[in-house]
């Protein structure tokens, strides 16, 4: 028995996996609200118990940089995850702890061809290295290495890089961040919170009127999620807009992780947010940034772009890494 997690700035995912014929079954899965946990080890010790279960290998993909496998600090959440804790929790030796985007990335190879949707179909025998980059709460990245046989995922911390504009208007965006944060990363414009922020540019630099029901409903929830709902439904001239430099910005850094990977096996888009904006991704800004890089623009046109329809891969990609680490698989 494996037990693995998925765990985000807003929900720590948890499941029991077995290996059956060298394939993940997932037995029992829960999805805990981190506010309602004050760290980890409370949400696994929940799972356990409600469960009654005893598994012999763990792995967690934690949405923060980890560092030696052993402790990991969450930038979009007060937690600090510590393997040895976990153990104790749980009772076994075997706790492995993963960047979110690195579980991502194992997770690609157990996915069916229905769990993605491809917006640039690229080069049919194209091999080599490949990418993931995931827009929720934050903004991930990963890699995976091809070595001739297989590919091996490593993490990093791509999101946290210096924001660089592709044009006038991203430009004065920069600077609209910068006043506010300082340092300005292309997580504070492609994450949940990046687009409310480029909401927030294009209504107070006068690019779009906020009439009084759109500020009510803006007040309520998480407004990303109302301004993407309403950009794809054109209910709101501001939000659309939003939604357009958005989807941009995002195929932009998506075809910079490409090069910066030499990923000419392909390019995975994960996370919460682009299943939800498929749509939109699907109508050609996106892809028409990301190959928007001058002199290699024939090499990016080459390249497979599948969005991660499956919002199970970095759970499943979690068990795989404990299993493989078990010698399971």
């Amino acid at each position: 028995m494996i037990l693995a997690g998925d765990i985000g700035g807003t929900n720590a995912r948890i499941a029991l996996f077995e290996v059956e014929k060298r394939r993940l079954k997932c037995i029992y899965e829960h999805v805990y609200p981190t506010h309602e946990h004050p760290n980890l080890e409370s949400a696994v010790a929940t799972f356990i118990g409600e469960y009654r279960v005893k598994p012999e290998a763990a792995c967690f993909g934690i949405a923060g940089p980890v560092s030696g496998g052993r402790r990991a600090q969450m930038p979009n959440l007060r937690w600090v995850v510590e393997a040895d804790n976990l153990e104790r929790e749980i009772g076994i030796e075997s706790v492995t702890l993963v960047n979110d985007l690195e579980a991502n990335a194992y997770g690609v190879s157990a996915l069916e061809a229905s769990d993605f949707s491809s917006l640039n179909e690229g080069r049919a025998d194209a091999s080599g290295n490949q990418g993931v980059i995931a827009a929720g709460t934050g903004l991930g990245e990963a890699g995976l290495y091809w070595d001739g046989k297989t590919h091996r995922p490593f993490a990093c911390e791509g999101g946290h890089v210096d924001f660089g504009p592709g044009d006038e208007l991203q430009t004065e965006l920069l600077v609209y961040l910068r006043h506010e944060f300082g340092h300005v990363s292309w997580e504070r414009v492609i994450a949940g919170p990046g687009l409310f922020n480029v909401y927030r540019f294009l209504r107070d630099t006068h690019r779009g009127e906020e009439p009084a029901w759109l500020k009510e409903e803006l007040a309520h929830d998480d407004p990303s999620v109302h301004i993407a709902r309403l950009g794809l439904e054109n209910k709101s001239e501001l939000c659309v807009r939003a939604l357009d430099v958005f989807v941009s910005m995002y195929g932009a850094e998506a075809g910079n992780l490409a090069l910066k990977l030499m990923a000419t096996g392909g390019i995975f888009i994960g996370g919460g947010i682009a299943p939800k904006i498929l749509r939109k991704l699907q109508g050609g800004a996106f892809i028409a940034a990301f190959v928007r890089k001058g002199r290699s623009e024939h090499l990016l046109r080459q390249i497979p772009v599948r969005v991660i329809l499956n919002d199970k891969s970095a759970l499943l990609g979690a068990a795989r890494a404990a299993a493989m680490r078990a010698s399971l698989l």
